[in-house]
């Protein structure tokens, strides 16, 4: 099929239009692609137990601070996120608004630290139970991983 000078310039048009169209969206790409999450994993829960807690490790590979501000997932009926903060001689659980990433940092989600409580379990959480954890990034935006329950020695004890 011959093409015309014509037809020719309609398609070079068009294509600068779509590369126009697509240039503001370029900054949010690349800073979405900054953040990746590895290792997720959650403690199975103790008996009928409605709690139990999910870990991760967050990387960010941008050149920009970035926070974890929310999580959710479908098998509890709350999340949120903790951290651990001594008081006097105990060891206490504190939600907090968002956990923080810096630029070019890895901030790990682990017992005794940083965590996502899974709050009203709809079902107890067994070894090898395997659901999606829905997160969001003040910049990076939304991310869903897969999270796996360890086995219970593994996890260690737990003390919600």
């Amino acid at each position: 099929m011959k093409q015309t000078k014509g037809t020719d310039m309609r398609i070079r048009t068009l294509a600068a239009v779509a590369a126009l169209a697509i240039l503001p969206a370029l900054p949010a790409l690349a800073q979405n692609a900054s953040i990746e999450v590895s290792a997720p994993w959650a403690r199975p829960s103790a008996g009928s137990g409605k709690m139990s807690a999910a870990y991760l490790t967050i990387h960010n590979r941008g050149s920009d601070a970035d926070r974890l501000v929310s999580a959710a997932a479908s098998v509890a009926k709350a999340v949120e996120l903790h951290t651990v903060v001594k008081d006097g001689d105990v060891m206490r659980m504190r939600p907090v608004q968002a956990i923080e990433v810096a630029a070019g940092a890895t901030q790990k989600l682990q017992p005794g630290g940083y965590h996502i409580m899974l709050i009203g379990l709809k079902a107890p959480l067994k070894a090898g139970d395997r659901f999606p954890l829905d997160l969001t990034f003040e910049k990076a935006g939304r991310r869903v991983v897969d999270v796996t329950v360890g086995a219970a020695a593994a996890a260690g004890h737990m003390r919600h």
